[in-house]
């Protein structure tokens, strides 16, 4: 256990020294001229990974003074409770930040929602924004109450958004619900029963007249990134593109396949403390643990203390199960322990708000990941037991041949025939100890009651190793020969 726990410790180290030292230089320094303007880029699954990246490029932006900060946007979608962070901090930005997002091709679901909280939006020829209803990885929520508080929640959240970045709040009703119609006049552009989805000509459209037209939802359509910081009258001034570095993006993959990496360390643990030794199992275990930690590290999630807890935890329960006899306050409290350090792994707190999440989704949406990895590697480690005794990889490691006494082995030699033998008590039976039965000496246990030293015994019971005496109250006589 100790060098498991030394191996966790090592490798997560190393990891996080290498995740806060990357070889590659990918990340320059920021320029601390004025007036710069910052391009973030916003491409694939929204996921928690993502969200460390555009918190970290817009704390750069705002701390640096920077005057314009691009989006530069292609992604389907992804986790709602990280859009929502991602709407927040957007709106939270000071107004002399002007924000645009440049959906280069496509800001689809969450991307939109996203894209919607900035000042600003730019297409590009053939790009397409919109279709943001809540799914999950096996459809559409079926409509319920449920449905309905996830929706409206969503709804409210970006329609606000929207509304204070001078976007029209009813597109983001049409994009989310498919019961909304959105018209423009007598035009329905988007009938009840779909999702919105506008492409680059349908965003610059021009709605209303006079003093009152403008485009639908997007600033303009332009081809390159360049092409927009002339077209925003930017042209000349520094440009600072914040680089993704390589350990953000391997931890981006690892939060977002979190799941299963967690669900492997939990069954290489939970196999290595079934089988004797250490091996392969708690060896892949640590690792997928490992993994785990620094990749939520990465992401800003997990930091040391979580897999100190995580650690103490296990210490906890390793002197529960090795050292002290039972199960107790000792193995649960080691148990809660290492949950919980999982758990906050997962979470983001508010740093006001002490060890508050920043929102109960996220808490939610962790301890659903737990308790669905913990059943998982419950199911697996059945059907490991049930399926892999018989295959040929299991043979390695376990003996698969019966040693019975059909098979002529034996742990000790048969005791039977020294049954009804007497003799005295050599030593106080209380109630092991040592019986004399004229020239043997045996080691002998009582049936449950003390027998003084010198007292006449008789066995009574053998199995194997095991010689039950009684006393013997016979005339005194008492035979030394089986």
């Amino acid at each position: 256990m100790k060098r498991a726990l030394y191996s966790l410790t090592a490798v997560f180290a190393t990891l996080t020294a290498l995740a806060d030292n990357p070889a590659a230089p990918t990340q320059d320094a920021a320029p601390a001229a004025s007036g710069t303007t910052y391009v973030i880029p916003v491409s694939g699954m929204i996921e928690r990974g993502l969200l460390y990246v555009l918190r970290r490029g817009l704390t750069q932006a705002e701390r640096e003074g920077a005057g314009v900060v691009i989006l530069h946007m292609d992604t389907p979608g992804g986790k709602v409770n990280v859009t929502e962070d991602i709407i927040r901090l957007l709106v939270a930005l000071p107004s002399s930040v002007r924000t645009i997002t440049f959906v280069d091709p496509d800001a689809l679901s969450a991307g939109a929602l996203i894209a919607m909280s900035t000042d600003e939006i730019y297409m590009a020829p053939g790009s397409r924004i919109g279709a943001s209803a809540i799914v999950t990885a096996f459809g559409d929520i079926k409509d319920g109450d449920m449905k309905e508080k996830f929706v409206s929640s969503l709804v409210a959240l970006a329609s606000s958004a929207a509304e204070r970045k001078g976007h029209d709040p009813a597109l983001v009703e049409a994009m989310i619900r498919r019961e909304a119609e959105y018209r423009i006049g007598d035009e329905v552009l988007c009938p009840a029963g779909e999702l919105l989805t506008l492409t680059d000509l349908d965003a610059v459209r021009i709605v209303g007249e006079g003093d009152e037209a403008r485009p639908l939802l997007a600033a303009g359509t332009v081809k390159t990134l360049d092409e927009l910081i002339r077209a925003i009258g930017r042209e000349g001034l520094p440009v600072h593109t914040i680089q993704v570095t390589w350990s953000e993006r391997i931890a981006r993959w690892v939060e977002l396949f979190g799941f299963l990496f967690l669900l492997g360390g939990i069954l290489g643990l939970y196999i290595e403390f079934k089988i004797p030794g250490f091996g392969l199992p708690g060896v892949a275990g640590i690792l997928c643990l490992a993994v785990f930690f620094w990749g939520h590290h990465v992401a800003g999630l997990a930091g040391m203390e979580e897999l100190l807890l995580f650690i103490l935890g296990a210490a906890l329960l390793a002197v529960e199960i090795f050292v002290i006899p039972g199960f107790g306050v000792t193995g649960i409290a080691g148990i809660a322990l290492m949950f919980g350090a999982l758990l906050m792994a997962m979470v983001q707190f508010d740093p006001l708000g002490g060890w508050m999440p920043t929102s109960a989704g996220q808490f939610q949406t962790a301890l659903i990941t737990l308790t669905g990895s913990i059943l998982g590697a419950s199911v697996a480690g059945v059907l490991l037991a049930r399926y892999l005794p018989g295959t040929h990889a299991f043979s390695h490691i376990a003996l698969g041949t019966s040693v019975g006494s059909n098979a002529g082995y034996r742990a000790s030699d048969p005791t039977d025939s020294l049954i009804g033998l007497r003799g005295v008590a050599a030593t106080d039976l209380h109630p092991g100890g040592i019986g004399d039965f004229g020239d043997r000496r045996l080691d002998v246990i009582s049936q449950g009651v003390f027998i003084a030293k010198g007292a006449p015994i008789a066995i009574v019971e053998g199995h194997g190793s095991r010689i039950v005496v009684a006393p013997d109250a016979s005339d005194g006589t008492r035979e030394h020969s089986a």
